[in-house]
């Protein structure tokens, strides 16, 4: 799950070890404390063309520097897009490879308010080098995705109207267990259809458009709501073995959202620049990152509250969500200091607040992850980051 601009380190980083209560940007994962890892000191020391935003976007999650290009940005050199694979496609390629952890999709690049344009400031996931992927931020085309469905909007009508005389049918041949689950997902897009539905009668589900300053972006007001679809779309594909990889990208690096329903009716990038004795700014900073991990919490929530079909536990116990951003903060465009958090049990990883010390390149953390999924890797992206090897987080 990515998140634009740096945060705020103060009120982000624990003041108590292990205690998110002691963090106001951490509070919401109050309810995941036994299963949410914090970590401190991971660097993007990748370095090379591009300006921060740029590296610390399209190297984020490939660990690998960005081709020459022409795209410039901010006082450095222009660039061009990343040159290697992302961590998330590593794990999808080696998870297809084996025909008991195949799915239908492999991976889900999923957006939220994500704009119409490309470039390395709006990519984090590359299924190779030069190959970004894009992230679908339409609720409407990620259920066509998934279930293959196309139809008017002010017309919409019940997928399970379609499909649910074959439902019905295959679930007499279910046990108890695969029957329950089977209806808690046809409920689920029973209640995704309600929620649609009624979100196209009252506004519509685009952006709209662009003021006169290119640099500003409208943001829907409605965008919690399409959030919570995405998010709630991606656990469902999860759920029903579409796929067991998914990234979710909030917005863009650089990213001039305004989110007008915390009200803030500054740009969030712009907000990121202001300098830190201005209150205003920081206060509104501060709201802005607590809705991000209310977002977090919403979607560790989801997969908690969906019990695994083999009764061992639920999707949150074998699960890792791994929250980034490609700052540490923004008006100093610092690359130390990522704010990372990991929630979930399914890296069995250690929990807390762990600092590391200083400058710990991000390349051994997204090893790993790779570890942590079966994939032993012992190097990704640039090799001489990966000296040391993966981190300790067992």
């Amino acid at each position: 799950m990515f998140s634009p601009n740096g945060t705020v380190p103060d009120q982000f980083w624990p003041k108590e070890a292990g205690k998110l209560s002691s963090s106001p940007i951490l509070s919401p994962l109050v309810p995941f404390e036994n299963q949410t890892l914090v970590l401190k000191g991971i660097s993007n020391q990748v370095g090379g063309d591009g300006d921060r935003h740029m590296r610390g976007m399209s190297c984020l999650l490939t660990g690998a520097r960005l081709h020459p290009g022409n795209i410039q940005g901010g006082s450095d050199s222009p660039a061009g897009w990343a040159s290697a694979i992302s961590i998330d496609q590593e794990i999808r390629n080696f998870l297809q490879k084996n025909e008991s952890t195949r799915t239908r999709f492999g991976s889900l690049e999923v957006g939220v308010a994500v704009p119409d344009r490309a470039d390395p400031w709006t990519r984090m996931s590359y299924a190779g080098s030069n190959q970004p992927l894009a992230p679908l931020d339409d609720p409407y085309e990620m259920l066509d995705k998934l279930y293959g469905q196309s139809k008017d909007r002010e017309t919409y009508a019940s997928i399970l109207d379609s499909l649910g005389s074959d439902l019905s049918k295959a679930s007499k041949s279910l046990g108890a267990e695969d029957r329950q689950l089977l209806e808690q997902h046809m409920n689920l897009v029973r209640e995704m259809e309600r929620e649609m539905e009624t979100s196209s009668k009252t506004s519509k589900l685009v952006h709209p458009e662009p003021e006169l300053d290119p640099n500003i972006e409208l943001v829907n007001d409605n965008t919690p709501q399409l959030a919570r679809m995405q998010m709630d779309l991606l656990v469902n594909a999860m759920a029903n073995d579409m796929t067991r990889v998914g990234s979710l990208q909030f917005m863009r690096s650089v990213g001039q959202a305004r989110m007008r329903w915390l009200g803030v009716d500054e740009g969030h990038h712009s907000l990121s620049h202001e300098p830190d004795k201005n209150q205003d700014a920081q206060n509104k900073l501060q709201k802005i990152n607590i809705w991000f991990a209310e977002q977090l919490a919403y979607l560790a929530g989801k997969l908690r509250e969906t019990p695994e079909h083999n009764g061992e536990g639920n999707m949150l116990d074998h699960t890792t969500i791994v929250w980034v951003n490609e700052l540490g903060k923004g008006n100093t465009h610092t690359l130390d200091d990522l704010p990372i958090v990991i929630v979930g049990g399914g890296a069995g990883f250690k929990t807390g607040f762990h600092d590391l010390g200083q400058k710990v390149p991000h390349n051994r953390l997204l090893l790993s992850l790779a570890q942590s999924m079966g994939h032993n890797l012992q190097s990704f992206g640039e090799k001489k980051w990966c000296e040391g090897g993966a981190l300790s987080l067992v």
